[in-house]
């Protein structure tokens, strides 16, 4: 069978400008993972990453970032080249569910100086830094869209949102940045 290239929708796309940057981030393994309290031990373990246990925490190993999206749920996010699917196949054996999101999402990078200004115009929640600062992750509403969004420095943040919605997300964000 041939071998199928990945469309990234927002391929090409770059936009600078008033304090915000743009950039779409590489495609990269997603894998949504529901698990029980009493197995987040065996999980972990497995995994070989620790799962974040509060609201808005999110952890990382070496190539892989976990993200609490709630009590027995959480997003993991590998770089392109880590291998989720491998780790993944290792929770063989435990009641959870561990299914891969990968095509699902397109991840967007928003930095600068007025990025959060940018996203605040969408997005109901206080991201200033005192309240948002770098390390903390949730799923939220940004515009009419779902996101899971990552302060991974004072300056950046990753969105993550429906590989349906990215068009829509991004330009909405190029005009957030136009009037942040």
């Amino acid at each position: 069978m041939p071998e199928i290239a990945a469309i990234l929708p927002l391929g090409g796309r770059m936009h600078a400008g008033n304090g915000v940057r743009l950039e779409p981030l590489p495609a990269c393994e997603r894998v949504s993972l529901r698990a029980g309290a009493d197995l987040l031990e065996a999980v972990e373990e497995r995994l070989g990453i620790e799962l974040p246990k509060k609201p808005g925490a999110a952890t990382a190993s070496d190539k892989t970032t976990a993200i609490w999206l709630g009590p027995d749920e959480w997003l993991l996010i590998g770089e392109p080249d880590s291998d989720i699917a491998g780790a993944v196949d290792k929770l063989a054996g435990l009641a959870v569910s561990a299914v891969d999101i990968s095509h699902r999402n397109v991840a967007i990078r928003v930095s600068g100086t007025k990025a959060a200004l940018a996203l605040n115009s969408g997005c109901p929640l206080d991201l200033s830094e005192a309240n948002f600062p770098a390390g903390r992750a949730t799923r939220t509403i940004l515009a009419k869209a779902e996101i899971v969004l990552i302060r991974t420095d004072a300056g950046t943040f990753h969105v993550e949102c429906w590989r349906s919605f990215a068009d829509y997300m991004w330009q909405y964000l190029v005009d957030a940045a136009k009037s942040a």
